[in-house]
Parts: C-alpha cells; structure tokens; sequence
C-alpha cells in the first residue's frame, strides 16, 4: 500500500523528497483556504505542517483516512490533539531539530537586549548617533536564569557561560545531577527571580506557565532585570509589558513569539515601546534548522506509518513500546485478554483492576492500552487503537486501577484483570508460553490452561462423574467439534471451570443445548 502525504505550509522541500525515497505519494499544497484544506484533505494518510495551519476537530474529522500529523517543528499550539488521540490519529513533533537555531536566537537576544543594538541601528540609519543614549551592560560577571532546562534552555545556558555568566535555572522536572553537568544551580523560582540580572524562559505554554512572568509577580525581580521569550507567546503577560518596564524593576524585553501571530494592534502598540526588542518568530528560521525538521519529521512519519518507529510522537507514548520485539508477545496477550474480559464480563461492568507481575510490569502502560484496545473492540464503532483506546474507555465511564508487582510468582510473568462486582468470572490470569502462544491459567482460584487461539464455550460445572460426556454428546448432537478442552478443579468445594475450545461458530440455539444440561452454570461463549 502507497501511503499518500499532504505537505502544507512552507516546508523545506527536503521533506518530499525523503517520504518518495520511502516510496511514498506526496502532494505539496499551500495558502489553501478553509474549504479548500476540508476538501483536499479527504484521502490524505499524512499531513505535514508548520504553524500556518490550524488542524483542529473539523479537519481532523473530515480526513478520513488520516493516521499522522506532522508538524515540522516544536509547538503543536496548532493542532487539537485530544481531537486527534480521539480519532486514533498520532501527533508528531520534531523536538530536537531547530535546539540549536533557537538557543542562538537566544543568546543574541540577551546581547541586543544588553547592548540597545536594535535601537541603535534604527538611530544610526535615521542619520543620528548618540553614543551616551545607548549606553549598554555587559553580560560578563552576570548571572543568567534559565526557567525551563530542557534541550534548549541548557544550550542557552552553555553558550552563555561562555560569555562568562553564572547560570540559575528553575526546573521542576530537572534532575540536579543534570543540572550539575551543565554547571547549572537548581533553584526555586521566586529565588531566580531575586538573582538574575537576565531570564530566560524555555517552557511550553499551559495553564501554570501562562502569564507567569506579570505586573502581579514583578516585584521579585531584581532591580535592572531583562527579560527573553524565544518559547511560547504569553508565558510573559504581554499585557503588562510596558507597565513592567515603566512601574516596575523591568530594564528591556525581548520578544519572538506572541500568543497572537501576527501581533494585534494592543500587542503592537506595547512592542512600540523603546525598551522592548521584538523579532517575528525567527527562533527557528534558519535553513539549517528547516532542512533539518523538514527531514526530521519526514523520517519519523514515514517510520510511523511503516510502524518500525514512533519517535517524536505525542499522544502515543506507548505505541512506540508496540515495535520492541520483547514487548510484542504480552501486547497480543493483553489484547486477546481484554476481549475475553468483556464477553466474560456481567452487563454494566465499568471497574476493572489490571494487576502485572514479573518482567512484564515495565510495560504496563502499553499492556494496559492493549487491555483496553481488546476490551472496547466489540463495543465501538469508531476505529480503536493504542492511541485512542484510555479516551474511549473515560468517554464511557470506566474505572481502572493499574498495579505491579516485580516478583514473579508461579509464572515469571502474568497479566491480571479483574472485574468488580462480578459473581463469577471475577479474576482471569494469563501469560505467554512462548511465540504465538497466549493462555488463560487461572479464573476465579481454578487452575486452567487455556490456548487464547479459538473460539471457546466456558462454563461452571458442578464436579461430579459425567459432567465432561455430557457436554461432548450435546456438541456431538449437534456436529460440533472439539479442537481442545480444558478442565480445573477448585481446591475446596464441588465446583469446576471448563474450558471447550470450538472448530465452529455456534449459534444461540448450540449455545443454549448446554446451557440446558442439568449441573451446567456461567456459561459464556466466547469468540477470538
């Protein structure tokens, strides 16, 4: 199958060029209008943007056949993920590709902020001078706070220890032994604040980092303090800008991105200000950097769509486990689990405890997606998937409580699921004897042994000579086969579990002849 690609926006031609050495039908579409992109996007297996386009809900909806998005860069601020986990569609980004253009952007930043250049340009080529206007502060002996150490804040504050500044950071997902490599102290924000004579931030934009820096908080800087936002529009409330320059400890701020793109008029007004320094989102405008996400994303989609890879995907986390060749035995085990589960399941059943033990407990998060992925597959008309599978199960109410448990115990391995409220088929265990080879071995305390392979009758018996003839004459009756049988017995009581695995579909009636024989309870027919 010829996957098609959609390349939107202003993407380096690099980017079809390598999806039709994957062998791949690329398109290349820009400046389409809203019902023009509704209308093209139809058949479309990928789509590839920048910021230009907005993927949200109706686009996503109308591309059919759509399995990836895109975006060759960092921010996905244009693209409705929840809206694309929903359709079972991954997200992906390039987080590494522009890390060098954007730090750089940075670091010039600081040094126009520093030294006026920006305003003294302007003066220059207005035919003025004033050398004692534009007066400058060295960076050398300062202190930089970097808010936000990840791949660019740290190589922010590697070219800016160059230039001879002591480096703070906030970070509150940073390890201090990552900090203490890049020669970088770890502090709390409020303390950046009071110590930095320059800050930098390198967050994503949400609901704690937007307007993180405002006239409410402005008082903890130190006196003379400039300000750089190079990552998202808002994270410095653009609002209070000019007031945090005139009323407050502000000395400049620089700016290249904006919470509106273009800017407002408001936002325009405030950029007017002779203390701001403002550039249009260029953090990543160089032609290394769009080659290099260009080439980037163009590779990760491609891998994703071939499923040998789902690096730089975002609403898939465990779909890239789903290539790991150690993984892949238990995810066809959890999947065929889940869909016993449900037809074992009582009617209403919506709380389900989902225990791993052994080696298999480091992959829970992607067994408990493909749990889920068997479990809703009989009751959702919509296309489920890895992605989309937690969505689907909130959307209908269910309760999940994942626990493991690294030692092994009788098997090295072993997925449980267990059903609350349930009289009878209330805890199922299974493991993987080997390539293609998933079993059942213990419901309800009954040891069994069942291939997840067939088609198969389970019922309740009681535990008494005949039982097991009884059951073959019906099927026999009826001209129906048994491929393999498995039989356990409670360790205290009358009771068994019997497993029947059949060569035929059964029909309601089939299914009701042993329903109807005497000692016979809990029978479900279930189908692989």
């Amino acid at each position: 199958m010829a996957f098609k690609i959609l390349v939107l926006d202003n993407v380096d031609p690099v980017c079809e060029e390598v999806f039709r050495e994957r062998g791949m039908q690329t398109v290349r579409k820009t400046s389409l209008d809203r019902p023009a992109l509704l209308q093209a996007i139809t058949d479309y297996h990928g789509i590839v943007v920048r910021s230009a386009t907005t993927v949200d809900r109706e686009v996503l909806e109308a591309a059919r056949s759509l399995k990836v998005v895109g975006r060759a860069g960092v921010g996905v601020d244009n693209i409705d993920i929840p809206a694309a986990t929903a359709r079972g569609v991954l997200v992906m980004n390039t987080p590494d590709g522009n890390t060098v253009s954007t730090a750089e952007h940075t670091c010039g930043m600081i040094l126009a902020l520093s030294r006026n250049i920006p305003q003294a340009v302007r003066r220059v080529k207005e035919g003025g001078w004033d050398r004692k206007k534009y007066m400058g502060a060295e960076v050398h002996g300062k202190t930089l706070g970097v808010v936000g150490l990840g791949k660019i804040g740290s190589e922010v504050a590697a070219r800016m220890k160059a230039f001879g500044m002591k480096v703070v950071a906030y970070d509150p997902y940073a390890s201090v032994e990552k900090a203490e490599q890049a020669g970088v102290e770890l502090v709390e924000l409020e303390e950046l604040m009071g110590a930095a004579d320059v800050v930098t931030v390198h967050t994503p934009l949400t609901d704690k980092t937007r307007g993180l820096f405002s006239m409410e908080n402005a008082s903890a800087f130190k006196e003379g303090v400039r300000l750089i936002n190079c990552a998202r529009g808002g994270i410095i409330r653009e609002e209070d800008m000019v007031a945090m320059i005139e009323e407050g400890p502000v000395a400049g701020i620089a700016v290249d991105v904006y919470s509106e793109e273009p800017p407002g008029e408001e936002i325009r007004r405030a950029l007017d200000h002779p203390c701001i320094v403002t550039t249009p989102h260029l953090g990543a405008s160089t032609e290394e950097a769009q080659e290099k996400v260009a080439r980037h994303i163009a590779l990760q989609m491609s891998d994703a769509l071939e499923r040998k890879d789902f690096k730089g995907s975002l609403n898939g986390k465990s779909i890239a486990l789903t290539t790991n060749s150690e993984v892949q035995p238990y995810l066809e085990l959890a999947e065929r689990l889940g869909s016993v589960t449900m037809q074992l399941a009582p009617e209403h059943t919506d709380k389900f405890s989902f225990e791993y033990s052994g080696t298999c407990a480091r992959y829970a998060e992607v067994l408990t997606d493909s749990l889920l992925k068997g479990m809703l597959l009989q009751h959702v008309s919509e296309s489920v998937n890895l992605i989309n599978a937690r969505h689907y199960a909130g959307e209908r109410g269910f309760g999940i409580r994942e626990t493991t448990v690294s030692r092994p115990g009788t098997y090295s391995d072993l997925v449980t699921v267990k059903l609350e409220g349930a009289e009878d088929y209330g805890s199922i265990s299974a493991t993987v004897f080997g390539e293609g080879d998933s079993r059942i071995v213990d419901i309800d305390g009954f040891g069994i042994e069942l291939r997840l392979r067939r088609d198969f009758l389970i019922y309740k018996n009681e535990d008494r000579p005949g039982m097991l003839a009884a059951v073959s004459g019906a099927l026999a009756a009826r001209d129906i086969n048994i491929a393999s049988l498995s039989n356990g017995r409670a360790r205290k009581g009358s009771e068994a579990i019997t497993a029947v695995a059949v060569d035929r579909t059964l029909d309601d009636g089939e299914q009701q002849s042993i329903r109807d024989l005497d000692g016979v309870r809990a029978l479900r027919y279930v189908q692989l």
